[in-house]
C-alpha cells in the first residue's frame, strides 16, 4: 500500500460490505478516490484558465473483484445495487443511454466505455464501495467515483502487451469525458485532476495538456483550518444555473472570436463592452469580467502560498469571495430561498474579519468554504452548526496522494 493516510479501517470497511453483497472472494482490489476542494479559480477552470485544488481526506473506498460475467456489479452503502450489463463483442453496449443520465449506472457504463477505448478489455467485476464525501456537496463525490471506476478497472481488466498504467493527468480526461458524455453533467476538468493527481495543485488548463504545478502548504502548520460547510442544500437542484455561467461567458467569448475567455485579451474584452450588452446582456458580461479578476487572483494566491504568505493568500481570497458573489453571481439565487447567501452571511459574522470565507465550487448551494484560524475553530463550528444543522461544517486536511489501485 502506498504511503500517506491511513485508509485501513475504511478498506476493512469495504471489505465487509463486499462480503456481505457477493461474498467471499480471492484476488480483490482496493481502490482509494478522494474528494476535492477548489482554493482558488472560481469557475476558471472551463474557459482554460488557472485553478488551485487540493484532495482531501474524504474519499470514495472500494473492493472489487473478477465476477466471471459480463456484469459489473455495484454496491454503494446507503444506496440501492447497480448492475450494468454489457456485450464485450459490441462496444455500443456501453453507449451512453438517456435512462442512466445522473445515475450511478451512467458513471459505470461511461468508465467501461472509455477504458475499452484505451485497449482494456471489459470484464465484469464485482465493486462494494462506502464513501465519507457529502453527497452533493460541492466536493467531487462525482468525480472521486469515476476515478475509483477508472482505477478498478484498470486494475482488473486485461490491457494491451506493455501497455503503462494511466497517468493521472489521463485518467482525468476519461472521467470529465465520463462525467459529460455518460452523466450528463457539464464540467470543467478542475475536479477530475484534482482526484487523480492527489495533494495541493496550481493547474493551467489553458493548453490541451494542462500544465501542473504541486504546492508544498500546510495550511494547518501556518496556523489555519480548511473547513466546508454544507449550506443544506444540494448543488444539483440548481444545475441549469450553474450551467449556465460557462453558457454565458462562453458566449462572450465567441462574440470575440474564441471558445473560451482564456483566448480573448481583457483589452479586447473591455473594448467590446458596449456592444456585448446590446447582444449578450449585462450578466454575461459581468460573469466575463470575474473570470479576468478571478485569473490574477489565482495566480497571485499561488505566488502567496510559495512564498509562505498565508496572509496575503487570505487577503487575496477576500477578494475572490467578492468577485464572485457581484460579478460571477453564483450565491445568489432568484427569490427569499438563498442557502448559500446565508451561509456566508453567518461565516462572516462568525470570523469577524478575520481568517477568509468564499463560495465554493459551482455555487448556489452545495458548500462553502472557510480558512479559520484555529483559535476560532472551534466557536466557528458551532455556530455554523447551530445555524445550518448539526454536522454541517467540517475540518478537512489534504490528501497527498490521488485515486490509486492495489492489490490485497
Amino acid at each position: 500500500m502506498a504511503e500517506g493516510h491511513d485508509w485501513s479501517v475504511r478498506i476493512t470497511e469495504a471489505q465487509a460490505l463486499f462480503e456481505q453483497e457477493f461474498g467471499q472472494r480471492e484476488g480483490l482490489v482496493a481502490v482509494v478516490s478522494p474528494g476535492r476542494t477548489e482554493i482558488a479559480g472560481n469557475h476558471t477552470d472551463h474557459e482554460g484558465g488557472h485553478v488551485i485544488a487540493g484532495a482531501l481526506d474524504v474519499a470514495v473506498v472500494g473492493v472489487a473483484a473478477p465476477n466471471g460475467t459480463n456484469v459489473i456489479n455495484v454496491a454503494s452503502e446507503g444506496f440501492s445495487p447497480v448492475a450494468v450489463a454489457f456485450d464485450p463483442a459490441d462496444p455500443a453496449s456501453l453507449s451512453p443511454r438517456e435512462d442512466e443520465r445522473v445515475t450511478t449506472a451512467g458513471l459505470v457504463r461511461g468508465m467501461a466505455a472509455l477504458l475499452a477505448e484505451r485497449g482494456r478489455v471489459p470484464a465484469g467485476f464485482d465493486l462494494a464501495m462506502t464513501s465519507d464525501i457529502p453527497s452533493g456537496g460541492g466536493l467531487s463525490s462525482s468525480a472521486a467515483v469515476e476515478c475509483a471506476l477508472g482505477r478498478a478497472m484498470e486494475a482488473l481488466w486485461e490491457g494491451p502487451a506493455g501497455a503503462e498504467a494511466i497517468g493521472a493527468a489521463d485518467l482525468a480526461r476519461l472521467a470529465q469525458r465520463c462525467e459529460n458524455d455518460w452523466f450528463g453533467k457539464p464540467c470543467g476538468l478542475m475536479d477530475q485532476m484534482s482526484v487523480a493527481q492527489g495533494a495541493v495543485c496550481f493547474m493551467d488548463f489553458h493548453e490541451s495538456e494542462a500544465r501542473i504545478q504541486r504546492i508544498e502548504f500546510d495550511f494547518a502548520a501556518h496556523g489555519y483550518d480548511i473547513c466546508l460547510v454544507d449550506v443544506g442544500c444540494d448543488h444539483s437542484r440548481f444545475t441549469d444555473e450553474y450551467a449556465a455561467v460557462p453558457v454565458e461567458m462562453q458566449a462572450v467569448a465567441r462574440e470575440l472570436g474564441a471558445t473560451r475567455l482564456s483566448d480573448v485579451a481583457e483589452e479586447d474584452f473591455e473594448a467590446a463592452v458596449p456592444a456585448l450588452r446590446t447582444k449578450l446582456g449585462d450578466r454575461a458580461i459581468l460573469r466575463a469580467a470575474h473570470y479576468y479578476l478571478e485569473e490574477s487572483l489565482v495566480d497571485q494566491r499561488r505566488d502567496a502560498l510559495l512564498a509562505d504568505d498565508v496572509e496575503t493568500f487570505l487577503a487575496l481570497t477576500r477578494r475572490s469571495g467578492m468577485s464572485s458573489g457581484m460579478f460571477l453571481q453564483n450565491v445568489s439565487t432568484a427569490g427569499a430561498y438563498q442557502p448559500a447567501m446565508l451561509a456566508l452571511g453567518v461565516a462572516e459574522l462568525a470570523l469577524a474579519g478575520r481568517g477568509a470565507v468564499r463560495i465554493h465550487g459551482g455555487g448556489f448551494g452545495g458548500t462553502i468554504q472557510a480558512f479559520v484560524p484555529h483559535d476560532l475553530t472551534a466557536n466557528f463550528v458551532g455556530r455554523m452548526d447551530a445555524a445550518l444543522g448539526a454536522g454541517s461544517t467540517r475540518v478537512y486536511g489534504i490528501s497527498e496522494e490521488g485515486a490509486r489501485a492495489w492489490q490485497l
